[in-house]
């Protein structure tokens, strides 16, 4: 059985991070074709071909993260640990929101007027006796899930795979997936410690069945290391 894997590498990172924590070393320099040969759920399987997609980081935000990525990129490629490296794109635009406060597992909570809140000075406006409104920097990552659906399919449909398996907990990636699963088994594999998205679940044995969901831990980062000199390339500093 030949097995395609696509990575969502953007979900994939921060998945891991919320495990390990950003100021923690020894989860970045993660070898994902290992990773993937044991989640790899199926007798007699093979890992076909490894697409991982990514958009660059822009230097004029950090120069250190840009090289990072760009010698973990290289290694990736210099180890075999994939096969195809398909690069979206970061779009910057300022936008205003409510000014809110970081809650558990990620929510937001909306900051009042009530709340003790020094913002003079800052782009922060008082809208009526609700919330604050801020003007930031909104980063966003364009074209990783849509590139991972487009190679998904794609290898399918050329029957260039046998099975599938899926590393992202975004529910954009519902359709696709749910399309995937009426043709060959598929593994969907969700990176973080947040619970896998609804729209992403499905039936066992939907089309030819055999499919599987898995939830990941910091032990399976730390467990699928490369070897911190892979070619020319070295681990960062902090990796």
């Amino acid at each position: 059985m030949r097995v395609g894997v696509y990575i969502d590498a953007y979900n994939l990172y921060y998945g891991m991070r919320s495990f390990c924590g950003r100021g923690t070393a020894g989860w970045r320099w993660l070898d994902v074709r290992a990773l993937a040969q044991t989640l790899c759920g199926w007798g007699g399987s093979s890992i076909e071909r490894v697409v991982y997609c990514t958009a660059r980081v822009d230097p004029a935000d950090s120069q250190s993260a840009y090289n990072d990525q760009d010698v973990y990129l290289k290694a990736l490629k210099e180890h075999g640990s994939i096969d195809v490296l398909e690069l979206g794109r970061y779009v910057a635009r300022a936008k205003k929101a409510p000014l809110a406060r970081e809650t558990r597992y990620g929510g937001a909570e909306i900051i009042t007027p009530s709340d003790q809140f020094a913002w003079s000075g800052l782009p922060i406006y008082q809208q009526g006796d609700d919330m604050y409104i801020a003007t930031i920097r909104n980063r966003e990552e364009k074209g990783s899930d849509v590139n991972v659906a487009t190679h998904l399919l794609a290898s399918i449909f050329m029957q260039e795979v046998d099975a599938a398996i899926v590393i992202s907990n975004d529910s954009d990636l519902a359709l696709p997936l749910t399309i995937a699963r009426t043709m060959v088994p598929v593994g969907t594999v969700n990176p973080g410690s947040k619970p896998l998205a609804g729209a992403l679940r499905g039936r066992r044995d939907d089309g030819p069945g055999r499919h599987w969901w898995k939830n990941l831990s910091a032990d399976f980062y730390y467990d699928h290391q490369m070897p911190n000199q892979v070619g020319r390339w070295h681990k960062p500093a902090g990796w």
